[in-house]
């Protein structure tokens, strides 16, 4: 849905806007927090998996077959919007607006406070799985309404993925593994340290 939406905009001359844009990722993070947290957790980034991990708030050997899923995934979403749209736009790939360092510096701020809104709202059990998926869809909506139009607001190495496995363009695509990873892990730890 998240990049559906940017390839409609870029089709439809800017009809969904950035805001709707960031309402669509926020949105599907929220519907499917909702919808999958108490099957799979609702795992749907490999850095917050790995940041989970690490918290003790998810099993380590399942860390690798986790990713592989949210990979197989997101290049399963690419492939079918290539089906649909064919290539007339990027198909939502990520890349920096300005300097690769800027967007580094965004995508680590972004997915830290992302990470610590998680273990956040899954370590009060009186939230639930609706209050959680709002919390974790409105964290989501505001970093990609912050930073969509500098990083593309990845967040995410698998949403990063697939739109640049199909389109085989791997510019820049280095950022979209390290630092939404980075930030996730220095979102664990503070929370750990911080309040556990």
């Amino acid at each position: 849905m998240g990049t559906g939406s940017i390839i409609v905009d870029q089709i439809y001359d800017g009809a969904v806007t950035h805001i709707g844009i960031s309402l669509a990722f926020g949105l599907a993070v929220f519907l499917i927090v909702f919808l999958f947290g108490n099957i799979s957790g609702a795992h749907i980034n490999p850095a917050v998996t790995i940041g989970l991990a690490l918290c003790k708030r998810f099993q380590s050997n399942q860390v690798i077959p986790y990713i592989t899923a949210q990979l197989g995934g997101a290049v399963a979403a690419s492939f079918s919007l290539y089906l649909i749209f064919g290539n007339s736009t990027t198909l939502g790939i990520t890349l920096p607006s300005g300097s690769p360092q800027q967007s580094f510096v965004f995508e680590f701020i972004m997915t830290f406070l992302l990470m610590f809104v998680i273990v956040s709202v899954s370590a009060d059990e009186k939230i639930g799985r609706v209050g959680s998926g709002a919390a974790i869809g409105m964290i989501v909506a505001i970093d990609a309404f912050v930073g969509g139009r500098v990083s593309g607001a990845s967040m995410n190495p698998a949403r990063s993925f697939g739109p640049a496995i199909v389109n085989m363009n791997f510019e820049s695509h280095w950022i979209y593994w390290f630092a939404p990873i980075a930030g996730s892990l220095v979102g664990a730890l503070l929370y750990r340290h911080a309040f556990k």
